[in-house]
């Protein structure tokens, strides 16, 4: 038998711009916190990221295929049976996110949300220091739930042999099906 690797497209072109876009505006915003010299760097990637949320939220909705949230909603049930799976060494695979992966979505789209939202209510002085260690607990929630996601996405690449990086990149995974030699 031959295994050949099929091409089929997984996230569509706006799904792949808003990730990384919303990574390099989190960089960003990230490592300009704490200088007051880049403090108008920082605010604009946080305004980016206010509004590369708001996108991905609607689309979510009105995307196509995997981009929907539909498609990936973890249920807990779901959850318990992928880490059950990871845990025995035969991982589920799934063609879109996996129901770990979307849970981590919904923590960065959610600590993404708070970050933005405290950040706005801190530059206009709303809110005082409450507003202030919202932001960075914000801030260092999404950085964490980052770590997540880039070892979720190496060690799901390895167990499942398929480049999610490239993926991401071209909006392609090559899918193994057997087929008998010929």
């Amino acid at each position: 038998m031959q295994i050949q690797a099929k091409p089929i497209r997984v996230w569509d072109l706006p799904t792949r711009i808003f990730h990384w876009s919303l990574a390099t505006s989190f960089v960003v915003a990230f490592v300009t916190a704490e200088s007051e010299k880049l403090r108008d760097i920082h605010v604009l990637a946080g305004y980016g990221m206010a509004g590369l949320i708001a996108f991905r939220i609607l689309w979510g909705f009105v995307g196509g295929g995997h981009s929907r949230f539909a498609d990936f909603l973890p249920t807990p049930a779901k959850v318990i049976d992928y880490l059950k799976s990871l845990l025995a060494g035969k991982p589920q695979h799934y063609l879109g996110h996996n129901p770990a992966g979307a849970v981590a979505i919904f923590l960065l789209l959610g600590f993404g949300i708070t970050a933005a939202a405290s950040g706005y209510a801190t530059y206009n002085e709303f809110g005082g220091h409450f507003m202030e260690e919202l932001h960075e607990a914000a801030a260092n929630g999404m950085m964490a739930m980052v770590a997540v996601h880039l070892a979720g996405v190496v060690v799901s690449s390895w167990l499942h042999r398929e480049n999610l990086v490239k993926a991401m990149i071209t909006g392609r995974k090559h899918i193994r099906n057997e087929n008998p030699a010929g």
